[in-house]
């Protein structure tokens, strides 16, 4: 027999949906249901709790309305890619990118796991939509859980309660997803993923990547199997508007692996003389896209997402306005640093640091402190609504059609700016061969590079050669309506270790030659790699950027690119028979065009 619901304004007769949480409470026993019907009263309520039990402690209301600080426990302050399983039925399908355990061997030892979890507990059903309401576009996810934590971060990053409810209705095709803090032990922490049953189980962790079920759990693991399965993509990308002097939008979906500028670029700021001219930059999304074909043939965008979960050290006014007004308000911060006033600070933040603080872990904390005060990994998390930037077409049910497709990584050398690729094929091999260099003793060796396909190594959740073959075959079937596809570089160095390019609000100037190339505007000089601006179409003089270090911003060193054929050569190796031809094939005609121009 389940437990007593807890009294909600949930209305649901959905049977599928009501046994399986029967069965889920079975098996967890917990002392109350609760269904989250969504509303102001309901977060509320919940904060106020955890307010009494020390969870979280409310922010100044004056300077942050509506905020709250939380604090994770030590051993669980980021994702856990050790411990992410794909249990796919077959262990050739989770490729070798994934960590890979059978459903049948991983429900047995969950199931003992869960086996009375959440016994003197409240067990949350948390219903919650991705994508815009009616959207052909929006899926409906249900959580199980027993933190409430996890429901009020998951109230600001979905559409959650009665309006996942009403968008479900009698279907059975919800995602499923099953979270216990349990004991928060990090030796049985698991975040395993059933492709083939639409499920995520996550214990052992309260930390928003691993119990935040539908961000990257559901909305890019499980969707991408979706979207493989049902002729879509779900990607690890931004989304922005761009707007012309001319009234004229265009769309662009961005990947980037992590330290390489994606918030910032989401929520990008135009230069004052941009501005002034009439170009502006809107937030669609600043971290997960699904994009489908529309009725006019081309990829149509929407951002499944409803707010921001944002890495806090680093933001400022001076890095990302955008991002510091969206977090303004309505905000939970988790593992930052606080203050005695009751505001928070991070190391980055604008201004001088404080005399003294709490940091992450609750210690005193000074400037001569031999650890930071916020954790390189804490977070804040924001409704999207709240950001200045972002567009009135963000929840369009249709979604916003994509003309760009953007790749980036952190390379001090050889990768150019900014260049084009020739086609679709060629754009799929450039996002499949995308590196970036390592930034922390902690990652490794700094400046080794780390592969990351499209900004995907961590959330494909399936075999990554036949994620990059779906990508062929989208393109094949969109033909000449598919996006055009870049790359770009924002942290080239010189010879002295100097940054060639300043970055931040001056990356417009590469965004405006994107949208003159998408719309046929402006030329560019085909290069063995791909198609390069002019320095004259990208204003570099106006910067100070000449000669040499124009040449090496924007020029194709023979040597250090044919080298790196050969490290994406033995990258493609691991992939063994499951390369698509079209991957080898592609590095092939790069290795023979840079010969031939060394020979011509």
């Amino acid at each position: 027999m389940s437990p007593p619901a807890a009294s909600s304004g949930v209305r649901m007769s959905n049977s599928s949906l009501r046994a399986w949480v029967h069965e889920v409470a079975a098996l967890t026993r917990p002392q109350h249901v609760y269904w989250c019907d969504g509303s102001q009263a309901e977060i509320d309520r919940l904060c106020a709790e955890m307010v009494d039990d020390g969870t979280l402690i409310p922010l100044d209301p004056v300077k942050h309305p509506g905020c709250f600080y939380a604090r994770s426990h030590v051993n669980d302050v980021a994702r856990v890619e050790d411990r992410t399983f794909i249990c796919s039925p077959e262990k050739s399908d989770a490729g070798p990118t994934n960590n890979w355990s059978d459903p049948a061997a991983m429900h047995t030892l969950l199931k003992q796991i869960l086996d009375g979890c959440m016994a003197g507990r409240t067990m949350y059903v948390l219903p919650y939509l991705m994508g815009p309401p009616k959207s052909p576009m929006a899926r409906v996810g249900i959580e199980i859980t027993d933190s409430p934590y996890v429901v009020a971060n998951m109230r600001i990053m979905t559409r959650m309660g009665q309006i996942a409810l009403d968008e479900l209705g009698d279907r059975d095709d919800f995602v499923k997803g099953i979270h216990s803090v349990a004991h928060l032990n990090p030796a049985e922490r698991y975040i395993s993923h059933f492709p083939a049953e639409n499920l995520v189980i996550s214990v052992n962790s309260n930390y928003g990547g691993n119990a935040l079920l539908g961000k990257k759990c559901f909305a890019l693991r499980l969707a991408s199997v979706l979207a493989r399965d049902e002729g879509w993509m779900a990607e690890h990308m931004l989304i922005i508007g761009i707007t012309d002097p001319t009234g004229r939008k265009t769309y662009v979906a961005a990947a980037f692996p992590s330290a390489c500028g994606k918030t910032n670029l989401a929520m990008l700021v135009p230069p004052p003389e941009d501005l002034e001219a009439g170009w502006k930059v809107e937030t669609i999304g600043d971290d997960i896209a699904w994009l489908k074909f529309g009725a006019d043939g081309r990829l149509h965008g929407v951002n499944p997402e409803h707010g921001f979960f944002g890495v806090a050290p680093g933001t400022s006014l001076a890095t990302n306005p955008n991002a510091m007004l969206s977090c303004r308000t309505n905000t939970i911060f988790t593992n930052v640093a606080l203050l005695s006033d009751h505001t928070v600070w991070w190391e980055g933040m604008d201004g001088p640091p404080p005399t003294q603080a709490f940091d992450w872990r609750g210690n005193l904390w000074t400037p001569q402190s031999p650890t930071p005060a916020a954790h390189p990994n804490s977070r804040f998390t924001a409704p999207a609504s709240q950001c200045p930037s972002i567009s009135p077409d963000w929840e369009k049910p249709e979604g916003v059609p994509i003309h760009a497709i953007l790749f980036g990584g952190r390379r001090t050398t050889t990768i150019p700016l900014v260049y084009q690729a020739f086609h679709w094929r060629h754009g799929t091999f450039v996002g499949a061969s995308m590196t970036s260099e390592k930034t922390a003793a902690a990652e490794g060796k700094v400046g080794e590079l780390r592969h990351d396909p499209m900004a995907m190594l961590p959330f494909c959740g399936y075999h990554m050669a036949d994620y990059w073959r779906h990508w062929i075959a989208m393109g094949e079937r969109g033909g000449s309506r598919m996006p055009s596809v870049f790359h770009v570089n924002w942290f080239r160095k010189d010879t002295n270790g100097r940054w060639l390019w300043p970055g931040f609000r001056q990356n417009m100037r590469v965004l405006k030659w994107m949208v003159r190339r998408v719309h046929g505007e402006v030329d560019a000089e085909k290069t063995a790699i791909g198609l390069v601006p002019h320095a004259d179409d990208l204003g570099l003089n106006e910067l100070g950027i000449t000669g040499n270090a124009a040449e090496q911003l924007l020029g194709v060193d023979r040597a250090a690119w044919m080298a790196e054929t050969e490290e994406r050569d033995r990258f493609f190796q691991r992939f063994e028979d499951r390369l698509p031809p079209e991957i080898f094939f592609e590095n092939a005609a790069l290795r023979f065009r840079l010969v031939m121009r060394r020979s011509a």
